[in-house]
């Protein structure tokens, strides 16, 4: 099917006020209808879920279809489909209930290439309830995190492993479902980061063999909160810290406090619009299977003329450029340029492709980029090839700048 990013552009209003924006992987521009769905359960009559007035059934309807959207688009159970503030507040909260079942002694496994989001919760956890944690390195010339270098991380002893199924750093996509064989032949629980994979790949949560599969709408279109997804049989497993009258119901025990239902109900809509950015037919898990593979060869087209044109411009180094799979992702520096002089220099031109660690604090690191870590620029369903070349034209002006000699 063709990609008409023509026609997906005219659907975000942010994008009148001419930006190239690069900047997704930080949180994406949204389209109209997940605004007008926004908006609309505000302006609707809605209460605490319930089954008497029209408020209260409207407000449990925006919940009930967020669950089952949430599940199409992941390939989960509807009832195992959790929300909260974040994915980190999640992960947080998930890693806390996890580990009132640790001992001294157990292990939990984390990696170097993933966000502090999927690293600071576990082993804070872990400390708490003297837990040994042991560390997952990737490559940093090829920016590939191998399976063997979780693999030979496991023993008996191990229970948990978090791991991103893509960088948010530098797109790389580790094979997920290999690691997840080797954790569950361990006997241990796979908790996956998929936060910057679910805005560009299709997901099946099964396939994945992903114990816990965490993400956040704000990064496909959708407004800002994070979703958990898990078998319900395995929630049922696990005891949060809740309030007494609370529900202690599977996936309710999980949510604290009344859901922002005008948020679940932009949600839908963001699923919804990435079901139809294609035409088709059939179920809306169909439709996305249909429309993330048009939007993952759009993607891919994209990345490759940005790859390729940074790679024309002298003084650029790109990091991790993985081999096999990644997500249209690029980390780059700019000779001596400071990353976030170059960043400002870019912004002035209406490029936005901002500089930073962004959050992957021990991925930076280990490429050798510190705290400040470099440039990103992320492509999304609304990129094109003019927002393309005004990224390398910016680049190209930026790297003439930084070699121009001083005047005498």
């Amino acid at each position: 099917m063709t990609y008409d990013v023509t026609a997906v552009r005219a659907c975000f209003p942010a994008l009148r006020e001419g930006a190239a924006h690069f900047d997704g992987p930080g949180g994406s521009q949204v389209p109209e209808a997940v605004a007008e769905a926004v908006a609309g359960a505000l302006r609707a009559a809605v209460s605490n879920r319930g089954a008497e007035t029209a408020a209260e059934r409207r407000a449990d309807g925006i919940v009930t279809e967020a669950r089952r959207a949430m599940a199409d688009l992941l390939g989960a159970t509807p009832g195992g489909v959790v929300f909260g503030r974040s994915m980190t507040q999640l992960t947080y909260d998930m890693a806390r209930a996890l580990a009132k079942e640790w001992h001294p002694g157990d292990e939990v496994v984390v990696t170097t290439l993933d966000h502090d989001a999927n690293i600071r919760p576990w082993t804070q956890a872990a400390e708490a309830r003297g837990v040994t944690v042991r560390w997952a390195d990737f490559d940093p010339e090829s920016g590939e995190l191998d399976v063997g270098a979780i693999a030979n991380l496991l023993t008996e002893r191990t229970r948990l492993v978090a791991v991103t199924a893509a960088s948010n750093l530098l797109g790389t996509r580790p094979d997920i479902p290999a690691i997840a064989e080797r954790v569950h032949g361990a006997g241990a629980l796979l908790y996956v980061d998929g936060v910057h994979l679910t805005p560009h790949s299709l997901v099946d949560v099964g396939r994945l063999g992903a114990d816990f599969y965490a993400c956040s709408p704000y990064k496909f279109l959708g407004p800002h909160l994070g979703v958990l997804a898990a078998d319900p049989g395995l929630l049922e497993s696990v005891r949060p810290d809740k309030l007494l009258p609370s529900s202690d119901a599977v996936p309710e025990r999980f949510e604290l406090g009344t859901l922002p239902y005008e948020l679940l109900a932009g949600t839908t809509a963001a699923v919804d619009f990435l079901a139809g950015l294609v035409p088709g037919e059939g179920t809306r898990r169909e439709r996305l299977t249909g429309s993330m593979a048009a939007l993952e060869e759009h993607e891919r087209v994209m990345l490759d003329r940005l790859d390729a044109g940074l790679a024309e411009i002298a003084g650029v180094t790109s990091y991790g450029a993985a081999s096999r799979r990644r997500t249209p992702t690029t980390l780059f520096s700019v000779g001596h340029v400071r990353p976030a002089d170059a960043y400002r220099f870019l912004a002035e031109r209406g490029v936005n492709a901002p500089a930073s660690s962004f959050y992957a604090l021990e991925c930076s690191r280990r490429l050798g980029l510190g705290d400040t870590g470099a440039l990103r620029a992320g492509i999304a369903p609304y990129t094109d090839e003019s927002d393309v070349d005004r990224l390398l034209k910016g680049v190209h002006e930026l790297a003439g700048e930084a070699v121009r000699p001083e005047p005498a």
